[in-house]
């Protein structure tokens, strides 16, 4: 029903910043809330940012509050993942996720709440 592409990852230092963007296509009706999550070499995928439908309301893990700022354009079919003062720690693949269903409005932690995914893209933070 829908297709996403991720964009904007790279190589770049500890201390840069990078900018996601996370592009929705295809029968977008039903799309809801986004978020991403990002898995590294030998760890779980975990949970990074979501936004909810609206775009007024956010969750971010605790180990990138005050660093990463998700934001979606006002057509709600486009995410962004503002990533600040990098550390390679945050070398990962990052995800793109989005909510596919009617009531899925609220911005929401759980990876299985999302219904669609883009395909990845690479982030590495070099020190």
């Amino acid at each position: 029903q829908v297709q996403l592409v991720e964009s904007g990852g790279g190589l770049i230092q500890a201390g840069g910043s990078l900018r996601l963007s996370c592009a929705a296509s295809g029968r977008t009706l039903s799309s809801r809330a986004m978020g991403w999550f990002r898995q590294s070499p030998g760890k779980e995928r975990e949970f990074v940012a979501s936004i909810s439908w609206s775009g007024d309301s956010t969750l971010y893990a605790d180990s990138v509050k005050g660093r990463f700022t998700i934001s979606r354009e006002n057509d709600k079919n486009t995410a962004y993942l503002q990533m600040n003062s990098l550390k390679p720690e945050d070398t990962a693949v990052y995800y793109c996720g989005l909510r596919y269903t009617s009531s899925g409005y609220a911005a929401t932690t759980r990876e299985d709440e999302y219904n669609y995914w883009g395909q990845g893209t690479q982030v590495t933070v070099s020190s």
